[in-house]
């Protein structure tokens, strides 16, 4: 018997492990109904750190997502809604997939190899997010992927002429929670006929834990140039040094230091910060476009892309209409999103890189957002 006890006492040990420790996983939940009967789905992904991500497949929501604070206390650093029936009222795109094309295009017109297209306008007179029914209002089929970095790829085929796009185009969206803490997501889209494509995810971020505005957020883009607008939010077609001006966020500064300064044009054209920067570096590889660090809790997040522009906007627009499940009035400048895309308008601005997708080819792009503490 006595030989026996270190053996029992290891497997005792093993077997209380596995009950401390998280395991990567999903779960899959019902997340309610669309009026037309079909179930919406919930997962959740989890690593083995226990961050965790909650991700719907109406729309390609991201829910909710958890990270530390410098304390190890894992809060919630999304906006999200509660229940389906709350994304299907309507809400200021928290978290969803953006498509056709994210952002805005001007008088929802453009021409592609001579040939004029006019999209529905949705918001002043443009085009902006995919339409009156974008991709954040569809239902797409999504597929668990489980492992030690467990995703979840979501598939919609968006057909010819829907929200008057030419081309039927087969989309992929892949998140992966990494095991480093690290929320990854992954597009890949293909067309049979040349159309224009600015896919990208709208996620608020509130590194406190939903206890602050964003207004104390240090914010560092490796971006040396940004896109003027007119007063309609659409790009002059001009690409601009951040030298000199409250878009200079190449060292880290809070949000607070130049948001409010009304003297400057652009500040008041966007409310604040509603703008696309443009990175330094044009690569399409992986590269540290941003990061944002939230002092109190300690957390920062790191924001890697493919992609040339980031927008950064700083829910301008939010008035606490919108509440969290634990309803916390989501008020303006309660978040931040950093869209990391292609330039808006581009199909206007033969400057700007091509958003044109033509058969044969596929569209891909990849973003990550790393959650660390300091």
């Amino acid at each position: 018997m006595k030989k026996l006890a270190p053996l029992l006492f290891f497997a005792g040990s093993i077997l209380l492990y596995s009950f401390l420790v998280p395991k990567a996983g999903i779960v899959k939940s019902v997340f309610g109904q669309l009026p037309d009967g079909r179930e919406v789905n919930l997962f959740t992904l989890r690593n083995a750190k226990g961050m965790e991500v909650a991700i719907t497949n109406y729309g390609g929501y991201l829910v909710s997502l958890t990270a530390p604070d410098k304390q190890g206390k894992a809060e919630n650093v999304l906006l999200g809604l509660g229940t389906l029936a709350d994304y299907l009222k309507g809400n200021p795109n928290l978290g969803p997939i953006i498509g056709r094309y994210g952002n805005r295009i001007a008088q929802g017109k453009f021409t592609l190899d001579g040939t004029d297209y006019k999209l529905f306008t949705n918001q002043a007179g443009i085009h902006i997010h995919g339409g009156r029914v974008g991709f954040d209002k569809k239902l797409w089929t999504a597929t668990p992927i489980d492992g030690a970095e467990p995703a979840l790829k979501l598939q919609y085929t968006s057909p010819d002429g829907e929200e008057s796009y030419p081309g039927t185009l087969n989309v992929e969206v892949t998140y992966t929670l990494q095991k480093d803490n690290a929320l990854r997501i992954d597009y890949k889209a293909t067309t049979d006929k040349a159309t224009v494509v600015n896919l990208t995810n709208h996620a608020y971020f509130n590194l406190s834990g939903m206890k602050t505005d964003v207004m104390n957020n240090v914010v560092q883009l490796k971006a040396d140039k940004y896109l003027p607008t007119d007063r309609t939010q659409i790009p002059t077609g001009e690409i601009k040094p951040v030298a000199g001006t409250p878009f200079d966020f190449t060292r880290p500064i809070p949000i607070s230091a130049h948001i409010n300064d009304t003297t400057d044009t652009q500040i008041r054209y966007g409310r604040g910060y509603d703008h696309c920067w443009v990175f330094t570096d044009q690569s399409t590889k992986l590269k540290l476009g941003a990061t944002v660090y939230e002092p109190t809790s300690g957390r920062l997040m790191e924001v890697y892309t493919t992609e040339p522009g980031v927008q950064l906007y700083t829910a301008n627009h939010l008035n606490g209409l919108v509440k969290s499940p634990q309803g916390i009035p989501y008020t303006r400048r309660f978040a931040l999103c950093l869209e990391t895309q292609h330039f808006p308008d581009s199909p206007n601005h033969p400057n700007f890189p091509t958003t044109t997708l033509r058969p044969g080819a596929t569209y891909l792009s990849s973003t990550v957002y790393k959650f660390k503490v300091r």
